[in-house]
């Protein structure tokens, strides 16, 4: 295990975890917005580019997040012609979701403060960036209890006794 902070939480999250990704990518976030990363040619491509690339290349990606995504997210995502929801790429919403956790292919997890965007994940410059923290481990225990958490969530267990079901936009139970 491992804490990490600031500008960390990039190299840790972002380079060192979702965009080697082999399999699989499950984010947790209370929010979501147009998180732009080093690519291309290009000074920076959309986080959601990069997800179109690992797609195509058979990684399955899931988003939980607890607040409608950000205008120039749902843009980018609108424009992009082979990411699609349903086909490897999924997103849920559910207002109750607040932790920020996210697992790579079984092979690393990340649990903190920082929400999927540039000024959380330490994507912008130092004086326009968050404070953050938290922990990076590669411990299967630990991961595996982070993804029972994650999918615990995502499948609906908390929905059917859920205090905030009636402005949930769609339940999954």
């Amino acid at each position: 295990m491992k804490l990490i902070t600031d500008r960390k939480h990039y190299s840790s999250i972002i380079e060192d975890g979702i965009l080697k990704a082999k399999s699989r990518i499950w984010i947790a976030t209370a929010n979501v917005k147009d998180l732009h990363v080093p690519g291309g040619r290009r000074r920076s491509l959309p986080l959601l580019n990069h997800f179109e690339k690992l797609q195509r290349r058979g990684v399955n990606i899931r988003i939980l997040h607890g607040a409608k995504p950000s205008a120039p997210f749902l843009n980018t995502l609108s424009e992009l012609t082979e990411l699609h929801q349903g086909d490897g790429f999924e997103m849920q919403l559910c207002p109750r979701v607040h932790s920020k956790i996210i697992i790579v292919d079984n092979r690393m997890a990340y649990t903190g403060s920082a929400n999927l965007t540039g000024a959380g994940i330490g994507a912008k410059s130092d004086k326009k960036r968050n404070f953050e923290c938290g922990i990076i481990t590669n411990n299967h225990k630990e991961i595996q209890q982070l993804e029972e958490y994650f999918d615990s969530i995502w499948m609906g267990s908390f929905c059917e006794a859920c205090g905030r079901r009636n402005i949930c936009l769609n339940p999954v139970i």
